[in-house]
Order: C-alpha cells, then sequence, then structure tokens
C-alpha cells in the first residue's frame, strides 16, 4: 500500500532527524542534499523540481573541475531517481556554462541529460524575456528545463490543470464544434514567464534575497501540472524556497533541503508568509 503524502512527510523527518523548519505540510533540512537523500527510503517522493549549481561561480557555489561537476551531478541525480515513486517525474532546470577553447555558452543539458537512469519525456525551454545585454553574441533570454519520468508508460499529466488561457479564435468552429479546448490550449514546449528581477526601480514583488530565484508562476506550472493534490514533492537545491511555497499553496507536501542556512531560513520565511496570506484569504471569504 503506497502511503499519503502526510504519512511519507512524517515518516521522512523521523528518519532525517530535526528539520531546520517544519509545518504541517513543508519540512526544510539545512544540510548536504546528496547525504541527506541516501538516508530517504526508496520511492519516497512523486514529484523532485530543482536546480542545482551551474559550476559558474556564483556567491552560493565553489566551481569544481568540469568533469568532477558532471560525476557529482550524476550522482546526486542518480539519488534522486532512487527515491522517486515508480510513477513519479524529476523537473531539472539547468542554464549554460563556458568552457575554455570549446565553448562560450554551452547549455548544460547537452552534458547532462543522460547521466541518470530515468527517461527523458522532453526538453522545455523557459523564455524569460530579460536579461545581461550581450555584445558580441545574441543577448541570452532562455534556461531550459528537461522532463523526465521513471516509468514513460505511466505518469502524472495534468493538462488541464495548465492550459494557457490567452486562444487567439476560442471561438473558432469545425463541422459546428469548437476547435479548441474551453479551458485553453496546450501551453507548448515553450514557457513565456517573466524571471524575477532584482535592483532598486524595477525589483519583482517576490524578489528574495537569491541570486538565482525561480518566479512562482514557473514552479506553479510544474508543480499543478506534473504532480496530484496531496502528493509529496521533493527540491533538493531549495535556495530560496520558491518550490515549497508552490507545493503549500497548491495542496501538495514538500521536503526541502539546503545547505546554506540563510537560504534555509529565507525559504522558511517566505513558506510561512504563505500559509499566513492563505489563511488571510480564506478569512475573507
Amino acid at each position: 500500500m503506497i502511503m499519503d503524502g502526510r504519512a511519507r512527510l512524517d515518516e521522512l523527518c523521523d528518519s532525517l532527524g530535526d528539520p531546520y523548519a517544519r509545518g504541517d505540510r513543508y519540512a526544510v533540512f539545512c544540510g548536504d542534499a546528496l547525504s541527506l537523500m541516501g538516508r530517504v527510503k526508496p520511492d519516497a517522493f512523486d514529484l523532485t523540481v530543482t536546480s542545482p549549481p551551474y559550476n559558474i561561480g556564483k556567491e552560493y557555489e565553489d566551481p569544481r573541475p568540469l568533469e568532477e561537476y558532471l560525476n557529482w551531478c550524476e550522482q546526486w541525480m542518480g539519488g534522486i531517481h532512487r527515491i522517486t515513486h515508480p510513477r513519479g517525474a524529476f523537473w531539472l532546470n539547468v542554464g549554460y556554462l563556458s568552457i575554455p577553447e570549446k565553448a562560450k555558452a554551452l547549455p548544460l543539458p547537452y552534458l547532462l541529460w543522460d547521466r541518470n537512469p530515468f527517461f527523458l519525456v522532453q526538453e522545455v525551454v523557459w523564455n524569460y524575456g530579460a536579461g545581461v545585454a550581450a555584445r558580441k553574441s545574441l543577448s541570452p533570454r532562455n534556461e531550459k528545463f528537461l522532463w523526465y519520468v521513471k516509468d514513460p508508460d505511466a505518469y502524472t499529466f495534468n493538462l488541464d490543470a495548465i492550459r494557457d488561457p490567452d486562444v487567439k479564435y476560442p471561438n473558432q468552429k469545425k463541422n459546428k464544434r469548437l476547435r479548441c479546448n474551453t479551458i485553453g490550449k496546450n501551453p507548448s514546449d515553450v514557457w513565456r514567464i517573466a524571471k524575477v528581477t532584482s535592483g532598486r526601480n524595477r525589483a519583482s514583488a517576490e524578489r528574495a534575497p537569491h541570486p538565482a530565484q525561480f518566479p512562482l508562476d514557473l514552479i506553479d506550472r510544474v508543480v499543478l501540472g506534473f504532480s496530484n493534490p496531496e502528493d509529496l514533492v521533493l527540491d533538493p537545491f531549495l535556495g530560496s524556497g520558491t518550490t515549497a511555497v508552490s507545493c503549500v499553496r497548491n495542496g501538495r507536501f514538500v521536503v526541502g533541503i539546503e545547505i546554506q542556512e540563510s537560504y534555509c531560513e529565507c525559504a522558511a520565511d517566505r513558506i510561512e508568509a504563505e500559509l499566513q496570506a492563505e489563511k488571510s484569504r480564506l478569512f475573507v471569504y
């Protein structure tokens, strides 16, 4: 018998010890993802969505030699496969890195896509619409998600939950029948969702103190489309906590792992703020 998300969350907290922060639907652990995942029982999670360090020298990472970095990714991705439910999925967000004398901006999916036992369903392009203006190349405006599943014949895909309502000809008919779904259209494999911006005059309302923050709209689409209510979700590189915020506001249970305590605190604060906002909304209605 498969345990529900709440029971699996409780069991994880019992096996991993005291989390940095814990609520009814979430737990945040401060520590090394590879080490902590090694203590989790198989098949625990229905969905993992994460973005690891890109090995490009951000403030939260120590760059490694390329092959060492790729081997490290292979290790933690293999760990995710072991703890993913047979019908579960893994959504991996990665950007670009440079390789001296070989490439200026090499998409990491080219190097990582087959370094885990999952089945790759599709690459999704996240077009974020703003970024650094380049002078000697085209200005970068996208990153990639890789959508993996454990079983290519049995996985969660809730298309109706993520349909795009912006249909150009919503009333167009063929043989007296509407040609499009009344809920909206398939959002395709290119997602145009604005990134979280910073700066005194242009910072996004959801901006947190993390240099590589997911926008909630982006992660909401993954959580809603590729997991079910009451499922248990993992983000082993939690960062500012966007995955956890999305899960608690969309009726999922979530475990986040983050090695830096300051980001654990940021994530916990954001989760609790979301829960308080939800209570306020319920009170108003």
